[in-house]
């Protein structure tokens, strides 16, 4: 089973860049191909996340240069460099600039899904985690200033009455906080609340 999101082929070799989309289709991945970096970056701004594979050098805009100019949304399109040299320096610029992962050739095709695959998977992952930090963010917006001042103390593991007496309010009172903020957070636990709490202010 591989992960969703799309896998974009960019080498301007065409029967290599066939033989990946090729590859890819047959893994399961859904795949689009590119002749150039220049004809995959006219795309970008419509293109749905996912994985960028790249051959490392291309005329215009090499595999490098098409880095440093995704350098702002890498986060979105992980980039995997393939390369027919073995050159040291060559690898540890693009891994400079961000890469992912750099692969020689000639490479297995194992290889290849593999590297894909993780590529793919990440993206999940930081998708999930963006949902609900933009979740928990939008329900600590909508508390009270006094529910914010309880939740920060909750935060930094201070006990009811620590709290109760840095607000000069009662440790009931606290505890009646305590229970509209796990409501109206909709967290299940106190680890599950100080998580969210966390999240939303983008600490994690």
């Amino acid at each position: 089973m591989s992960p969703g999101g799309t896998v974009y082929v960019v080498d301007d070799d065409d029967a290599v860049r066939d033989s990946l989309v090729t590859l890819l289709e047959a893994s399961g991945f859904t795949v689009t191909s590119h002749a150039s970096a220049a004809a995959f970056l006219d795309t970008l701004d419509k293109a749905p996340s996912g994985c960028v594979v790249t051959d490392v050098q291309m005329p215009e805009i090499s595999g490098l240069e098409l880095l440093r100019r995704l350098s702002d949304r890498l986060s979105h399109f992980p980039v995997i460099v393939l390369t027919g040299e073995a050159d040291v320096p060559i690898a540890v610029e693009a891994l400079k600039n961000g890469a992912l992962d750099l692969i020689e050739k000639p490479y297995s095709g194992e290889t290849i899904v593999a590297a894909v695959r993780q590529a793919l998977t990440q993206l999940v992952v930081r998708s999930d985690r963006d949902s609900r930090r933009s979740e928990a963010a939008e329900r600590l917006a909508a508390l009270s200033a006094r529910e914010r001042e309880v939740l920060d103390g909750v935060v930094k593991g201070l006990s009811n009455k620590e709290i109760a007496r840095d607000l000069g309010i009662s440790p009931r009172t606290v505890e009646a906080y305590r229970a509209n903020l796990m409501m109206k957070m909709g967290a299940e636990s106190l680890s599950d609340l100080v998580r969210m709490a966390i999240e939303a202010r983008g600490e994690a």
